[in-house]
């Protein structure tokens, strides 16, 4: 068995071994959007509105800094546009 045989059979058992990995990992990232409808879900038939929670989450990510710029701008816009 020839040097070039061992390498190749290394790198192809690291390239399975990430694949391998990616695929757990897809398959997790389905299984946790699954259980976000869940909440979703769930939270819709308490008698939330999905649609401003999804919303409020979103506005949690950001910085204060940030939101507070944005609601500026959104408030300048809708008043140049007379609403």
């Amino acid at each position: 068995m020839s040097e070039e045989d061992n390498t190749y059979r290394v790198a192809a058992g690291e390239l399975r071994a990430f694949v391998e990995r990616f695929e757990r990992l897809d398959a997790e990232k389905k299984d946790i959007a699954e259980q976000q409808k869940e909440v979703m879900a769930e939270a819709k038939s308490r008698g939330y509105d999905t649609k401003v929670l999804r919303k409020v989450i979103a506005l949690r990510k950001k910085d204060p800094a940030e939101i507070s710029e944005e609601g500026a701008v959104l408030e300048m816009y809708t008043s140049a546009l007379g609403m």
